[in-house]
């Protein structure tokens, strides 16, 4: 990010938890909380007035809710990045949230200096999502089997070598691991993922790392 701050915009429907970040955030040199939002609604609003690079974005509002609001900012033109926010006793809403364009998830009681890195770790374009959470998410996924169908019909389009990228993805591997592992340049990798992501119809690598669970291309 260089000497740019990091944006965020806090999303809660409870001031205390705005609060409660904005103090962990505003820690950084290297982070500003421009605003907060306490329902879905505002939160679009307060997107299109500033710009943010990061969203914080509670599921469970009354109102406009976290989902609707997530699906709504995620087709504004150049949208932020949207990190969902759980308490984990909800893994439906945080599948529907990856599914509606989230970029990833974070659990509420994440220590302050794990949240600071992982919004640093956002804001780079990575997938903010832990390997033992995704484990319990997929498992929510796999129940649904028209999901599969559709993942595998989807994934067989592929060529060979964008289907191993695809399952590198699914495995949580960054662009310079996949590289190492198929033998490539690290450009190369960024050429396949680009063109991958836009033949699955995919908005960024966390939806295409779920694809390729739900595809069976990585085990469970």
């Amino acid at each position: 990010m260089g000497n740019k701050l990091i944006q965020v915009l806090v999303v809660d429907d409870e001031p205390m938890v705005c609060a409660h970040l904005r103090t962990i955030l505003g820690s950084a040199e290297d982070i500003e909380v421009v605003d907060e939002a306490h329902d879905g609604a505002a939160a679009v609003e307060a997107v299109v007035r500033h710009r943010p690079d990061i969203v914080l974005m509670d599921l469970r509002m009354p109102g406009v809710d976290g989902l609707t609001a997530i699906d709504r900012i995620s087709k504004l033109e150049q949208p932020p990045k949207v990190v969902a926010l759980t308490t984990f006793d909800a893994d439906q809403y945080v599948m529907r949230a990856l599914r509606s364009g989230a970029s990833g998830f974070l659990v509420k009681s994440t220590p302050p200096e794990d949240l600071i890195s992982l919004v640093r770790v956002a804001a780079d374009g990575h997938a903010v999502l832990s390997p033992v959470a995704a484990r319990r998410l997929i498992a929510a996924s796999s129940e649904e089997q028209a999901t599969r169908e559709r993942a595998k019909l989807l994934a067989s389009k592929l060529t060979d070598r964008e289907t191993e990228v695809l399952t590198c993805l699914g495995e949580g591997l960054s662009n310079a691991q996949i590289a190492s592992k198929l033998f490539l340049s690290e450009a190369t990798v960024k050429g396949y993922v680009s063109r991958m992501l836009v033949k699955l119809g995919c908005s960024n690598r966390t939806q295409a790392g779920l694809l390729a669970y739900d595809a069976g291309l990585v085990s469970r």
